[in-house]
């Protein structure tokens, strides 16, 4: 297998190592009861620390990191060939696609666990608690963005206007592009963790000027890394490599019509393998909490197998896609 191969491969290893571990948090949920009084009647959600917020974090870090790999694979590859090949473009392509998603799931990820954070069982947990339970992942949520960020787009030595010799350290376009893209997201996570500070210590909602202040800690941010962007912009780049026209727009069609067909199938793989696990859930005695039912080979084929039929057959039919269409026609 070659290296645009394995460029293309990487990802969708990272997609199904992702769906796995979003499976297992499915699965944990199931043993995450809410906590009822005398009467029968809710109190909260359960716990506030929960197995499945760090299998969540775990799997877009899956998906993230092997993205990232691919690009790299497939960057080095591209600036390695004076003309590159189709394969070799469509690597890099569908690299950064990829990289791009796995920083929305991470930025996802770290918002839906701050806006989480208030209210139920939330908002009435210990300091260790919402250390553990909200805090952390956020700040490594956050910490794997900024990380994948950089390193895709920063730091790659196979950048165009990368420094020919390799010299220790950064040049100052790439220290100022790396604080460019790093300064806005760390003043994100900052203003969200005064945020959750401010509630926790006042336990209250957040007041009207709790929230300018938040926003003007991200406005200084973006002002910050546009500030650094353009110190960035004015460092003369050396010369990217020339390119040739490769595809025509029905070429470029196919590609978008597969990746929206990924895209499609990947949603419908990770709702339909969430909603299995609820087929587990036995509500017998008045909704007051539930028994989880083992596990039955009915189960595995009519509620399960389907999700991960769907995961396997966007891998397989990804991967085959993008490598068929650009193999030659002396290739067995």
């Amino acid at each position: 297998m070659g290296i645009s191969q394995r460029a293309v491969l990487l990802p969708l290893v990272g997609l199904v190592a992702g769906w796995a571990f979003f499976m297992c948090a499915a699965w944990s949920n199931l043993f995450v009861q809410p906590e009822l009084d005398q009467q029968g009647m809710w109190l909260n959600d359960g716990p506030l620390i929960r197995p499945s917020t760090y299998l969540y974090l775990a799997g877009i870090a899956a998906f993230s990191l092997a993205s990232l790999r691919g690009l790299t694979l497939s960057a080095t590859q591209k600036a390695a060939e004076s003309t590159p090949e189709g394969l070799t473009l469509a690597a890099y392509r569908f690299g950064n696609l990829t990289v791009i998603i796995a920083l929305a799931g991470g930025a996802i990820f770290a918002l839906a666990n701050f806006f989480g954070a208030f209210g139920g069982s939330s908002a009435d947990g210990s300091l260790i608690e919402r250390l553990l339970g909200v805090y952390l992942p956020i700040v490594l949520a956050t910490a794997l963005v900024v990380t994948v960020l950089l390193f895709a787009f920063v730091f790659r030595k196979d950048k165009a206007d990368a420094t020919v010799t390799e010299t220790s350290g950064l040049d100052s376009r790439q220290k100022a592009l790396g604080l460019g893209y790093a300064i806005p997201i760390i003043a994100a996570a900052i203003a969200v963790i005064f945020g959750l500070v401010v509630y926790d210590v006042t336990g209250t909602s957040l007041e009207a000027w709790v929230w300018v202040i938040i926003q003007v800690i991200i406005a200084a941010g973006i002002i910050l890394g546009t500030r650094y962007a353009r110190l960035a912009k004015a460092e003369k780049p050396a010369a990217p490599k020339p390119r040739t026209a490769w595809a025509s727009g029905a070429w470029n069609l196919n590609f978008v019509l597969s990746i929206l067909f990924g895209a499609v199938v990947s949603v419908m793989a990770f709702v339909f393998g969430a909603g299995s696990f609820e087929a587990l859930r036995d509500y017998n005695y008045d909704y007051a909490g539930w028994e989880v039912e083992p596990v039955t080979l009915a189960w595995l084929i009519g509620d399960f197998a389907p999700a991960l039929v769907l995961i396997l057959l966007v891998t397989i039919g990804l991967y085959s896609t993008i490598t068929e269409r650009h193999r030659s026609e002396t290739e067995g």
